[in-house]
């Protein structure tokens, strides 16, 4: 739907009240959409979704690399190897979320700027 636009919709609604069939039309209006400053309103959203999913993958890089650091930290700690081996494994795989993280938001970012 174009921003600041109505649209309305046709209901029709069958009452059943004791003997009696009615018929009862409804003219519904929804409320308009709000008009934005840029241009097309389905370009923006994408920017936002690029940028939110951005968000979340840059959230679950960092929590993954800082939970790899601690069981990295724990296994040469406790003289395991193996566990300090998937600690490293989970940090490298928690930085490369952050990395596609950055790059989502540096892409949402860009969509934005170019759809001024």
């Amino acid at each position: 739907m174009k921003s600041g636009s109505v649209s309305s919709s046709l209901a029709a609604v069958i009452c059943c009240a004791g003997t009696g069939v009615k018929l009862v039309t409804i003219l519904l209006f929804n409320e308009s959409e709000p008009d934005y400053a840029t241009g097309y309103d389905g370009v923006e959203r994408a920017a936002r979704k690029t940028f939110g999913w951005g968000t979340k993958k840059r959230a679950e890089g960092k929590v993954g690399s800082f939970a790899g650091a601690i069981k990295e930290g724990v296994g040469r700690l406790t003289g395991d190897n193996q566990m300090a081996d998937e600690g490293g494994a989970d940090r490298v795989v928690g930085n490369a979320k952050d990395a596609a993280g950055q790059l989502g938001h540096a892409v949402g970012e860009t969509i934005h700027d170019l759809n001024r």
